[in-house]
């Protein structure tokens, strides 16, 4: 991909030129309309090329179940597989093709269990493969157990019934004769008497249970266990079928310590004797193997020195001792797809400024792939790369499935369900740039239609992570706030992903800093070269981007009004109780008891005696990432202050649901986002004087 910086430098009068319609043509979506919008993902090219499963979320206002779709390529046609039961809440997900296309597998809860079903293609109803298992572990009859294990000592040790499990994830082999699936250790009778008698204390980082892999044959059902270590995360199947690569996590959080995966070969011969690579890192993510099976391709942490989950892609011959950085030096950043082997290259995908393409590896040659809109996901093919299908999107183009025999040729547009109840007015941002100390930082400004005509007011929209990126992707949240006349700017400050290692560990050490100029430099910027009112402005942000909404409350009085999602206030506190602390240590150089004066120095709240500006936490009470905690500790620091606050919270939600949410994901909830929306225009327009 190409950084569009000559986006940046247009004329102002060619910053109109999207907007030179009447007013009164435009059809923003209202709150309740965002409570209607469906997602899609997964595509699944069948085995013979002329098909495509894609799976469907109802929206917000439907339920957010998930079920399964067939698309026709030829006759371009598309219509719903699966059919959720009034009773079950989740819908049907992570659908594959058997290899022959005679059947597909999908999961689906139903009852008290996540099962595989499989569906016949030529008619016929889903039916469940039977997963019951003999638990690996039973708490019940440890010793001390309580209540205490009752009978003789012969009988409490006799070897437990098969259980019906969950299915957690599966992977298919090549010639479809087994079927790798992950179950999570089911709970046992005994178990179960415990937790209904009470008897359920919790000693943290001790748990017995994990995910194990197991060998499904689904022409007789038989489940075959392996000796691979738990906690596996991935599976990936040699082309041949004979073996197959598996990714385990150490037990019990053993990662937050210090990374602890592992990667194993597994002989379907021979499952009990699983063989350890020990030449790949520690690190090491998504996995897959090369057209031989010489090799195995990897993601793993970079070898700059970049944030945590900041990774390269690598090349490991399994006769070799080291594994070889394809990657190195990328000024882009890394997808966090499965690398796509395809004959002597790889594909991966990857973020360049504000876009996202996919990468072709060969050896040390690079080759970005050409496609027809901004962002491209989920890149999927078949067996025999007869033909492609991904997910493609751009600042002014609803997610579309793209169907191609060739990567690179022009591709066949997929009729797939509608995923808003009514067409909406499509802005497309602008992507502009600007100078922060040595660095050329870039947004995306998106301008309403009365910019045509005067000046507007300005949301400053601030991302997650810090590692993260805005994109020029669609965006249904941008849209319902430029319906109430406002401009957004999503700017990318250092920290971002999709500019190379260096630029996203510049924030090293410095959170709150050099970020924060960015951000006030690009203010700066679109104030002068668009009509933008400098005395109508404001800031909000999710996660990393409500920790710098803490950041600018503190350090400046320009905004009329801040709001905060999720945000991390004090960094010591918020590092002993979210749950996982590896990624935010890197930061200020390891523990912060160790470096108390730089995690409070990067901690919002060591600012919050400096507010004056209005604030809004929007927050959910079951936020293990950024803790509840942290939004109170900002609220009763600038309540007592007296401080215009108000701190909004959200029963049930974690922390990416609620995001989703409220910027117009499906979510099962069926008001939090509504609610959140609405809270956010309300806060607006008092702060503007609407």
């Amino acid at each position: 991909m190409r950084k569009f910086c000559a986006c940046a430098l247009l004329p102002l009068c060619l910053g109109f030129v999207s907007l030179a319609h009447a007013a009164g043509d435009d059809h923003f979506p209202s709150n309740e309309d965002l409570r209607h919008v469906r997602s899609m993902s997964q595509p699944r090219l069948s085995p013979d090329g002329h098909s495509v499963l894609v799976q469907i979320t109802d929206s917000t206002a439907d339920g957010a179940k998930t079920h399964i779709w067939l698309v026709d390529v030829q006759q371009n046609t598309a219509r719903q597989l699966t059919f959720t039961p009034a009773s079950e809440k989740r819908g049907e997900s992570s659908a594959e093709w058997m290899p022959d296309g005679n059947a597909i597998l999908f999961l689906a809860h139903r009852g008290e269990h996540t099962q595989l079903y499989q569906l016949p293609m030529n008619g016929g109803e889903a039916h469940p493969f039977e997963v019951k298992l003999a638990p690996p572990v039973d708490e019940s009859t440890r010793p001390g157990a309580i209540p205490p294990a009752s009978g003789t000592p012969s009988a409490t040790s006799a070897k437990p019934e098969p259980v019906e499990c969950d299915v957690e994830r599966y992977f298919i082999a090549p010639d479809g004769r087994n079927i790798a699936i992950l179950v999570h250790d089911p709970e046992t009778p005994g178990e179960k008497k415990e937790q209904d008698a009470k008897a359920d204390a919790v000693w943290v980082d001790h748990d017995p249970h994990a995910s194990r892999l197991y060998l499904l044959d689904p022409a007789t059902g038989k489940i075959t266990p392996t000796a691979v270590p738990p906690d596996v995360e991935h599976v990936a199947w040699a082309p041949h079928s004979d073996r197959l690569l598996a990714i385990a996590e150490g037990m019990n959080d053993a990662g937050d310590v210090a990374p602890d995966a592992t990667a194993w070969t597994v002989s379907v011969a021979d499952p009990a004797h699983p063989s350890q690579i020990k030449s790949v890192p520690a690190t090491i993510g998504a996995a897959s193997w090369s057209h031989d099976a010489a090799s195995v391709f990897f993601l793993a942490q970079s070898q700059a020195d970049a944030p945590p989950g900041y990774e390269d892609l690598y090349q490991l011959g399994l006769s070799d001792s080291a594994p070889h950085n394809l990657s190195a030096d990328f000024t882009g950043s890394m997808g966090h797809d499965v690398p796509l082997s395809v004959g002597d290259s790889v594909l991966e995908p990857v973020e360049t400024g504000t876009r996202t393409t996919v990468m072709r590896f060969t050896g040390n040659r690079r080759e970005p792939l050409t496609f027809t809109t901004s962002t491209v996901a989920q890149l999927n093919t078949n067996q025999s790369k007869s033909a492609w299908v991904w997910i493609g999107a751009s600042g002014n183009q609803l997610p579309t499935l793209y169907y191609a025999t060739k990567l690179g040729e022009n591709p066949k547009t997929l009729n797939t369900p509608s995923l808003l109840s009514a067409p909406w007015t499509q802005i497309e941002p602008q992507v502009v740039s600007w100078k922060s100390d040595n660095f050329t930082v870039e947004g995306l400004l998106y301008l309403p239609p009365q910019a045509a005509n005067q000046k507007v007011p300005l949301i400053v929209d601030v991302h997650g992570g810090p590692t993260g990126a805005f994109n020029d992707s669609w965006n249904a949240f941008s849209e319902f706030l430029l319906g109430h006349g406002w401009a957004i700017l999503r700017p990318n400050p250092r920290g971002s992903t999709g500019y190379g290692a260096a630029f996203a560990a510049a924030n090293k050490n410095d959170l709150g800093g050099g970020d924060y100029r960015d951000i006030m430099t690009g203010v700066d910027s679109v104030i002068a070269r668009f009509p933008i009112d400098p005395n109508k402005l404001a800031l909000m942000g999710y996660s990393y981007g409500g920790e710098m909404a803490g950041f600018v409350e503190g350090q400046t009085d320009r905004f009329k009004a801040i709001i905060s999602g999720a945000p991390v206030i004090d960094q010591e506190s918020e590092y002993g109780t979210e749950s996982g602390s590896w990624y935010d240590r890197w930061f200020y150089n390891g523990y912060p008891w160790e470096h108390a004066a730089d995690a409070w120095r990067q901690s919002p709240l060591a600012n919050a005696s400096h507010a004056k500006t209005p604030f809004m936490l929007l927050q959910g009470e079951s936020d293990r990432t950024d803790p509840l905690g942290q939004s109170e500790e900002m609220y009763r620091a600038l309540r007592q202050k007296g401080v215009p606050v108000d701190l909004i919270k959200y029963p049930r939600e974690d922390h990416g649901p609620l995001a989703g949410g409220i910027f117009g994901s499906p979510s099962p909830e069926p008001w939090h986002g509504f609610d959140g929306r609405q809270r956010i225009v309300d806060f607006l327009n008092k702060a503007f004087g609407n």
